[in-house]
């Protein structure tokens, strides 16, 4: 046992596209910028999103162990005991939802404290339940931005929700992606995931252009609010369809390279895009 295992249980690379949609949220909301309140907001979240991340490695480290992809981890390996990683995530959550609403505003400690309870209690059993699990995931994974834009104004607006809806759309084609790379792995771990089996490949395919297509006028969107002007809806409508045409080859192809490429560009589509807003947002200031 180490510290890096506690850090591990964390799932850093996780916990930073959550730091960079909580800080987006927060840049794109009106306001002076304030660099106390920010830095609070961001280890709040990242102390929360950690802490979600680690319950949920206690609950599923019987499952952890019978995958390849996640059988090294802390506790299926057996280098940490699931009382004291139980203990370690509850007390991080509890910190950071204290650093929310001490450091910031008791709105934004309530989206981080749902944010918990909907990943570890909803989303974490539906996982070997149902294929709804992707879908009710997806929420507490687009309530960061709202975090950012609540520590930023206190109030939730339009364009704080389309954030969220941008995130939340992003993330079904981008974990339908994912479940079909890793399909036999997930199987091995019973999980009940939509595109695990076989027979479900052009459904998951359906369904992942079905929801990148509904990206394309979901982030154009944003234009309509004026905090980002032309060059932000001109990148978005690019980003977006090409979403739609990497989802539409998996479609046709149903291989492994395809699902890696869908994967892959689902990677890329949310910074570039994270990016494309903010550098928009400057230019109009």
């Amino acid at each position: 046992m180490t510290a890096s295992d506690y850090i591990q249980l964390t799932k850093p690379r996780l916990s930073m596209l959550v730091w960079m949609t909580t800080l987006a949220g927060y840049f794109m909301a009106p306001g002076e910028f304030a660099a106390l309140p920010l830095a609070a907001t961001l280890l709040g979240t990242i102390f929360v999103v950690g802490g979600a991340n680690a319950l949920n490695q206690v609950y599923e480290r019987d499952i952890d162990a019978l995958m390849r992809r996640t059988r090294g981890r802390p506790l299926p390996s057996g280098r940490l005991t699931a009382a004291p990683a139980a203990i370690f995530a509850v007390t991080l959550a509890g910190l950071g939802v204290l650093v929310l609403g001490l450091g910031v505003n008791w709105l934004s400690a309530a989206l981080g404290a749902a944010g918990f309870g909907l990943y570890v209690f909803a989303y974490t059993p539906l996982k070997q339940r149902s294929t709804l699990c992707t879908l009710v995931g997806a929420v507490p994974g687009a309530i960061p931005p709202l975090i950012g834009w609540a520590a930023a104004t206190g109030t939730l607006e339009y364009t704080a929700w389309l954030l969220f809806g941008i995130l939340f759309l992003w993330q079904m084609p981008h974990f339908l992606a994912i479940a079909r790379l890793y399909r036999e792995d997930y199987r091995r771990g019973g999980m009940v995931m939509l595109g695990i089996e076989d027979a479900d490949g052009p459904r998951t395919y359906r369904q992942m252009i079905v929801y990148s297509a509904a990206l394309v006028p979901v982030s154009m969107a944003l234009t309509q609010t004026g905090v980002v002007g032309g060059v932000y809806f001109a990148g978005a409508a690019l980003l977006s369809l090409g979403f739609v045409v990497v989802s539409a080859l998996a479609l046709r192809h149903d291989e492994r390279a395809s699902d890696r490429t869908a994967f892959l560009y689902s990677l890329g589509y949310l910074p570039a895009l994270l990016a494309l807003m903010l550098f928009d947002k400057t230019l109009l200031q």
